[in-house]
């Protein structure tokens, strides 16, 4: 079922896991016994109620007239994360969801990147012969050029027991080597209605997509906003966070310009509704799910 419409240009999500995947007051360091029960108590299933964050891993099929476009790639099959057990070596059926969807690999035209973690990334590349190669062979793959420069001066210090740092190695250089990598400005334009906008403190280089059709608005905001939890506590910043700091200020300052303008949010990792507006509730904000 289409997740949202702008004019011309329609979105499909594509899962592939979805699970209560992180444990909240370790995902969100700063979170207090007191707002985690609060987050219990307001968002239901969201959290369970062992405490854990239930959370999509999932991409975004984006048509437009001129193209298929693939929104950030989850997690990959065969990969090595050390550290996540229920993310090392995994095998899903991915590739099969795609086609269900009504897409095959050699139809995307472009992946865009808001991001480069281990989560992102994953099904940029696929193992054939015991290699990493680009999984869409006729996609070129667009990167803000910032957030590329800073993992690629991290893979150069050579930290293998970093997770980001073998995704790069094992989802993003195989692209590169490839020539199937663009790596651009952090506000660029791919299309009339498809644009960049840097949001970065997750990442040094995390951009948000902003998509603008038929009269309405939409942004893919990646990993700038994780859970709901964190627009009932805005200041619960992730563990995976580069810059804590920023990361506060520009996810507060990505809800204050979108709370009730109808902008339709679609945050890399809500379960359903994927797709909603944020509300604003007292000092803080809420999301309500929005239909096609």
């Amino acid at each position: 079922m289409t997740l949202a419409r702008f004019g011309d240009f329609s979105v499909d999500r594509l899962v592939e896991l979805e699970f209560p995947a992180f444990v909240t007051r370790e995902f969100f360091p700063a979170c207090t016994a007191d707002e985690l029960a609060e987050g219990q108590k307001r968002l239901g299933p969201l959290i369970t109620d062992g405490g854990d964050l239930l959370m999509s891993f999932h991409s975004f099929i984006l048509r437009t007239p001129k193209h298929t476009i693939l929104i950030d790639t989850c997690c990959g099959n065969d990969k090595p994360r050390p550290g996540r057990p229920a993310f090392d070596m995994i095998k899903t059926n991915y590739i099969a969801d795609l086609a269900a969807a009504g897409v095959k690999p050699e139809q995307i035209d472009y992946v865009m990147c808001t991001h480069l973690h281990w989560d992102h990334v994953g099904w940029n590349t696929r193992l054939v012969d015991g290699r990493f190669v680009p999984t869409f062979p006729n996609a070129k793959y667009i990167i803000a050029k910032r957030e590329y420069d800073y993992w690629d001066a991290m893979y150069a210090k050579g930290d293998r027991n970093n997770m980001h740092v073998l995704s790069f190695e094992d989802s993003v250089l195989p692209i590169k080597r490839a020539e199937q990598a663009v790596l651009v400005a952090d506000d660029f334009e791919l299309e009339k209605g498809l644009k960049l906008e840097p949001c970065p403190g997750h990442t040094p280089g995390l951009v948000v997509i902003n998509i603008e059709g038929g009269g309405k608005r939409g942004v893919f905001t990646g990993d700038a906003i994780h859970h709901q939890l964190q627009l009932l506590f805005p200041h619960l910043s992730c563990r995976a966070d580069t810059d804590m700091v920023q990361s506060t200020t520009t996810r507060r300052a990505l809800m204050e310009k979108h709370a009730e303008s109808g902008a339709v949010i679609m945050p890399a990792h809500f379960p359903m509704p994927t797709a909603g507006n944020i509300v604003r509730d007292g000092n803080a904000f809420g999301f309500k799910g929005v239909t096609p």
